[in-house]
């Protein structure tokens, strides 16, 4: 046997497991009726997906025309069978709609889409079999939480993708892509609270947040988080231990991407990164205790799962501050990394570590790369202190705000001793 055909024949095998897991779902589903009672079942399923697979076969030696044929002669079949059976409790569209597929998952995989057949067939087979569970979900949706969700959609997959990723304006200080980036990620840490705490109850909800903004954008979730802290004051010991965990997940992501970049960094960054965290992580992890036995279960979540103003209100200020930090560079004149590490760590972190760590594999001073870290992570750090303060009032300035700004003052000055 030829290496062609072998190879030919795992293909067709292929394409027949993929028919089949739709048909293990659609015949456990209606195992409870007679045998002949059903349109299609287990094998009728690896059977539609094993023709579509010899018919992508035959298309590519005899025309591609052919596989178009028997894709609507299967759709007229199984629409006859459908039209002819609609009154049986067991027929239903979207048995019809898997059948045809099947025979598209089939085809896919004779013409060079193997995998992506493979990750949509289980992804149809998901489907398939949470339909208690998704049109409960849909019973429970309420019309505000669809208006959010679609208002999410825009600004994120209409909006976000025409918007210029280019520095613009005054000083090229304006990257309308990136400011955008921003609404968007704090729409959507607002909406993820939200159902977040719907769903898990707030004493679960806000710490989920917390635990997965960490990793995305802490301003974000602390911006968030302190506007609730002001309507629920009865929150404020959780939500406090919301916005410290998710800032302190920002030292050790700094340290280990510089470590990643150039190894050598660690030993000089690690006592500041480390330190910076234990300051933060300490309070976060006893306001999570006084928080967890505080907040009564029956906590209502917030009124609307989307704060687009107050998305929109941080992306002007954010504008407001990459324009001012850029007047000051350019008015006082190029004063060295230091200084643009200090700017740059008002909008985000990660983009000067990356550029820092890079550049001390290049011949940059590696002390001088670890303090453009810590004050950037410090600039970072102070401005979500005041953020927390301003936004949180009273219920959140003494328990956020004096953590954070204590962490950034040791920091620094931890980067700049141990290097001396």
């Amino acid at each position: 046997m030829q290496i062609s055909d072998t190879h030919s024949i795992g293909l067709l095998a292929i394409a027949l497991s993929l028919g089949l897991l739709i048909g293990v779902e659609r015949g456990w589903k209606y195992r409870d009726l007679k045998e002949g009672s059903r349109i299609a079942g287990l094998r009728t399923y690896g059977l539609i997906a094993l023709l579509g697979a010899v018919s992508a076969m035959l298309a590519q030696s005899l025309g591609g025309y052919l596989l178009g044929v028997f894709f609507v002669a299967l759709a007229i079949a199984l629409t006859a069978s459908y039209v002819v059976n609609r009154n049986r409790k067991n027929v239903s569209l979207t048995s019809l709609i898997s059948a045809l597929l099947a025979f598209c998952y089939g085809a896919m995989v004779m013409v060079g889409f193997a995998v992506e057949a493979s990750a949509m067939a289980v992804v149809t087979t998901l489907l398939l079999s949470l339909k208690g569970e998704l049109h409960r979900w849909l019973w429970l949706l309420e019309k505000k939480e669809l208006w959010a969700a679609l208002e999410l959609l825009i600004i994120s997959v209409v909006v976000l993708p025409i918007l210029p990723d280019v520095n613009m304006g005054p000083w090229q200080a304006l990257n309308p892509y990136e400011i955008w980036w921003m609404v968007v990620l704090i729409s959507s840490i607002s909406f993820v609270g939200y159902f977040a705490m719907k769903i898990a109850g707030a004493k679960k909800g806000i710490m989920l947040t917390a635990f997965f903004a960490g990793f995305v954008s802490s301003t974000a979730l602390t911006l968030q988080f302190s506007r609730m802290a002001k309507q629920a004051p009865q929150a404020s010991p959780l939500l406090a231990a919301g916005v410290l965990f998710a800032c302190g997940t920002m030292y050790p992501r700094v340290l280990l991407v510089a470590s990643v970049i150039n190894p050598e960094l660690l030993p000089l960054l690690a006592p500041s990164a480390l330190l910076m965290a234990v300051v933060v992580y300490l309070p976060a992890l006893w306001f999570w205790y006084q928080g967890y036995h505080s907040v009564p279960e029956d906590m209502k979540h917030p009124s609307s799962p989307l704060s687009l103003l107050s998305a929109l209100a941080f992306g002007v200020l954010l504008a407001a501050i990459l324009l001012l930090s850029s007047a000051l560079q350019a008015t006082l004149g190029e004063t060295g990394i230091l200084l643009l590490a200090a700017a740059s760590g008002i909008a985000d972190v990660d983009p000067i570590n990356l550029s820092l760590s890079g550049m001390s594999r290049e011949g940059l001073a590696k002390e001088t790369a670890v303090l453009g870290i810590v004050i950037a992570a410090t600039v970072n750090t102070l401005l979500k202190a005041g953020m927390s303060g301003t936004l949180g009032g009273r219920n959140l300035v003494f328990k956020t705000s004096v953590p954070l700004i204590l962490a950034g003052v040791l920091g620094v000055v931890v980067a700049f001793l141990l290097p001396g």
